[in-house]
């Protein structure tokens, strides 16, 4: 099997990546590492991959890259909320031009199986603002509404619809996949579990530890689960031509809650002291996830606490100690 992996530097495609070639698979990084990092992690993968150092924005990228992948993901894009705020048109503009120089890649390929687009919650952002009444946990049948297009916020939302709508019709056996609160290993500072575990870690007993959006619900899918979805995706040809959640149902927790876990797996004796909440976070964000369970079979195992702690581990080894590389 040969899988291609547009971003494949990043948080879940060196995961992906990594389980692929433990069971055997030939896989091609492309990936121009803006973002992505060149940890320890990434480099076992690298020993073992194609890497290619491309521009997914280049006319002839789709050229740049061999046709004899069986599947063909594609995870590259502009993300992060600092970049969404400073510079939307280029999350717009770029994020549209990469997945259709990816889905002619795609189209050049002699025996391609699955191409497999990776799409956002924040596709529900809208909905949340404009249908009072949207079903949570969240189907993909629920009606999709903008938010307001002159919000920087709502470029990264229209790059990634507008995806979706170019993957449903290229031609290619194609599937949608809404991630929702991904973490883990290597996620990047910029992130709310990553950032509460490094604020606890150094804090002292007693101090308080300042947590916005305390009220916000959330579900949480450890990365390695996501991973499992993404495998049975593979496995499964019923799942082309679908758009699919990939996440937790349960449990929905508040973000208070969430920085209450965080404080136990640290050890830290602190005061939960609520900020303002952050502008454009939506309030509730929890996927349903029974058509992803119906056609693959795969569920959720690692408990919110275990992956917590797991998350912490590996951070506070390779990055807290002020040694190791993390994005942002």
């Amino acid at each position: 099997m040969k899988v291609l992996i547009t971003g494949g530097a990043g948080f879940v495609g060196t995961h992906l990546a990594k389980s692929l070639l433990d069971d055997g698979a030939t896989v091609t990084i492309v990936d121009n590492f803006q973002r992505g990092v060149k940890d320890a992690a990434f480099e076992e993968v690298a020993g073992r991959s194609n890497i290619v150092d491309a521009d997914l924005l280049s006319p002839t990228f789709a050229q740049s890259v061999s046709d004899d992948h069986d599947f063909v993901f594609h995870l590259a894009a502009i993300i992060g909320v600092r970049h969404v705020l400073e510079r939307p048109y280029s999350v717009l503009a770029d994020n549209a031009v990469m997945t259709m120089n990816v889905i002619e890649a795609a189209r050049r390929q002699r025996n391609l199986k699955q191409a497999i687009f990776s799409s956002t919650s924040e596709i529900y952002a809208g909905s949340l603002v404009h249908l009072p009444s949207m079903q949570v946990p969240t189907p993909e049948t629920t009606p999709i509404a903008l938010t307001d297009l002159g919000a920087p916020r709502t470029s990264y939302l229209l790059s990634k619809a507008y995806g979706e709508a170019l993957f449903n019709h290229s031609g290619l056996p194609a599937t949608s996949v809404r991630l929702h609160n991904i973490y883990g290993p290597r996620m990047g500072m910029s992130h709310v579990i990553p950032e509460l575990l490094h604020k606890a870690y150094t804090a002292k007993d007693g101090d308080s530890l300042v947590v916005a959006s305390v009220h916000h619900r959330r579900t949480f899918c450890y990365v390695s689960d996501a991973i499992a979805m993404f495998r049975g995706i593979m496995a499964s040809p019923n799942t082309i031509g679908k758009t699919l959640n990939i996440g937790n149902s349960t449990p929905e927790v508040e973000i208070g809650e969430l920085a209450r876990t965080i404080t136990g797996v640290v050890g830290r004796q602190l005061t939960i002291t609520p900020a303002p909440e952050t502008p454009g976070s939506p309030a509730r964000r929890c996927p349903d996830v029974s058509l992803l369970t119906s056609l693959t079979g795969v569920v959720g195992k690692v408990s919110l606490e275990e992956g917590v702690r797991r998350t912490f581990e590996w951070y506070r080894e390779n990055v807290f100690s002020g040694t190791g590389l993390s994005a942002q």
